[in-house]
């Protein structure tokens, strides 16, 4: 297998774009990221797309090459990817699997999504399964997850309202963030209530938003890029239905993660920055636990000791997360790769982590029928 590497990312706003088409969020992302990298989109062998809503809500069959044909590409493999929550860094797993493989030598890869069209229609997702009509939604899934993890542990309403305050505040910071406002603890815990102890302010919203990155072969970035980053692991997992499994954990991605530190070569304590899934606060704090950063169990310690913010030990969603920049379905594992990108680059502006060298992107989809649905990470190097 060959090295990847990444020369040019690109994205749009995220948040409520009623003004702009599915083809047209794409389009902006794929040509900023195009933009970047400096080359001829001619020069581009093989796209992949991921998306999740395009045919069922807006009746676009071939998301990926409705949006590449508006770049000026085509007549070139497009596939078009379906992963849940994990669309977007599965596209992206694909690519690099093209051009690791030797198959191209340039491959764009992106997310883009358009939001639900009515309020609340993301808890129907899932609802052909018995858990979901028996009311375990999304909400409800991560609901359950926080109070097992506060039964076992003791972790406390106030340290999953931490991270809500941390990722707003970093939103603060990201002129492509959905949300440009600060909260307290106060006001995370005594917002809405949605699943309890999740409220409204612990929830990520539905948005419109695409990003995009162009891969290349190490050869191929030496010429176009200064600043080439490396792709150091790529890893997918799905997980499994075990009706004893441990809400507080995610099985799936213990051993993902321990196949990207293999892949890689590194490990938790060498990683510089994270960008990770938080659809609802308690996933944050699994993930501090599921990657790595410390013991399971240990993950309020984390944000307590304020170790996941910018200037911390490990900073967690620098960009803000999901619950920040909201959740186009598709586009989000891509924003993280953009975000990650931009910070080994220096170039993440207010939120920029200082001197950052290795960066890991986790998301992962579905997980009210199973485990987790698609767990990906990704591991990032500035050489």
């Amino acid at each position: 297998m060959r090295e990847v590497y990444i020369i040019g990312v690109g994205m749009t706003k995220f948040g409520r774009l009623p003004e702009k088409t599915l083809a047209e969020l794409g389009r902006e992302a794929v040509w900023n990221a195009i933009r970047d990298a400096g080359i001829n989109p001619k020069k581009i062998q093989a796209g992949y797309c991921g998306n999740v809503q395009g045919i069922s809500l807006w009746g676009v069959f071939g998301s990926g090459q409705v949006v590449l044909w508006e770049v000026g590409i085509k007549e070139i493999p497009i596939m078009n990817i379906e992963n849940a929550c994990a669309s977007g860094a599965t596209a992206f797993r694909e690519a690099w699997l093209g051009v690791a493989a030797g198959l191209y030598d340039m491959a764009v890869a992106f997310g883009v999504e358009k939001t639900f069209v009515r309020k609340g229609a993301m808890i129907d997702i899932g609802k052909g399964f018995f858990e979901n009509r028996m009311g375990n939604n999304m909400p409800g899934e991560f609901a359950l997850r926080a109070k097992r993890h506060m039964h076992e542990f003791g972790t406390t309403t106030e340290q999953l309202a931490k991270i809500s305050v941390k990722n707003h505040h970093n939103g603060c910071l990201n002129p492509y963030s959905q949300f440009q406002k600060e909260f307290t603890v106060e006001e995370v815990i005594n917002s809405s209530m949605v699943a309890d102890p999740l409220t409204v302010l612990s929830s990520c919203p539905n948005s419109d938003g695409a990003a995009a990155a162009i891969l290349t072969s190490r050869s191929v970035a030496k010429k176009h890029c200064k600043k080439p980053v490396r792709i150091a692991a790529s890893v997918l997992r799905t997980g499994s239905h075990k009706n004893d499994r441990n809400l507080a954990v995610f099985d799936v991605e213990l051993q993902a993660a321990k196949e990207a530190y293999d892949m890689s070569g590194y490990g938790p304590e060498d990683i510089d920055l994270c960008e990770c899934h938080d659809p609802f606060t308690i996933a944050e704090l699994m993930h501090y636990e599921g990657l790595g950063f410390c013991k399971i169990g240990e993950g309020g310690r984390l944000i307590d000791q304020g170790e996941v913010e910018i200037g911390g030990r490990i900073p967690f969603n620098p960009g803000g997360g999901l619950l920040s920049n909201g959740h186009p379905v598709g586009a989000s594992g891509m924003r993280q790769i953009v975000e990650i990108v931009w910070q080994l680059r220096g170039e993440a502006g207010r939120r920029q982590v200082e001197n950052p060298r290795i960066g890991l992107a986790q998301i992962m989809g579905g997980g009210i029928e199973m485990d987790v649905a698609a767990e990906a990470i990704h591991i990032l190097a500035r050489d």
